[in-house]
């Protein structure tokens, strides 16, 4: 077999695989800090999960955010049941890892989004 053939398809799996990810971020809402905080203030149900480590969490956290690390987060999905009838906006330091944990809470049926820019643009907007 010609390794054209393996090579071709490799890059034809990376690539779907890409788009794939790239249709479901698009498809996931993306809260800027200050569209968060209104939320806040106006106690509108919303959650903030905060999926960073303990280690991160200890430099700061949003106030008021349900801590579970990303890593323990499919383990401890039973304990986000009481917000199912909440949008749960997930943070982590950058916007990278609570993406993929927003991503997991909609595949199990829950109203989620994303901080973008995470703690780093949070911590910006509130200098």
């Amino acid at each position: 077999m010609d390794t054209r053939f393996f090579w071709y398809g490799a890059a034809a799996i990376l690539v779907f695989l890409f788009v794939r990810r790239t249709l479901k971020m698009r498809s996931l809402k993306q809260y800027t800090p200050p569209e968060v905080e209104s939320r806040l203030k106006l106690k509108d149900g919303m959650l903030l999960l905060d999926v960073r480590t303990d280690a991160e969490r200890q430099s700061g956290a949003i106030r008021g955010s349900l801590h579970i690390p990303i890593a323990s987060l499919r383990s401890r999905m039973k304990e986000l049941e009481q917000y199912r009838n909440r949008e749960i906006v997930c943070y982590c330091a950058s916007g990278s890892r609570s993406a993929s944990a927003a991503l997991l809470l909609k595949k199990n049926g829950f109203s989620a989004g994303n901080l973008r820019g995470g703690m780093a643009d949070w911590n910006f907007a509130h200098r």
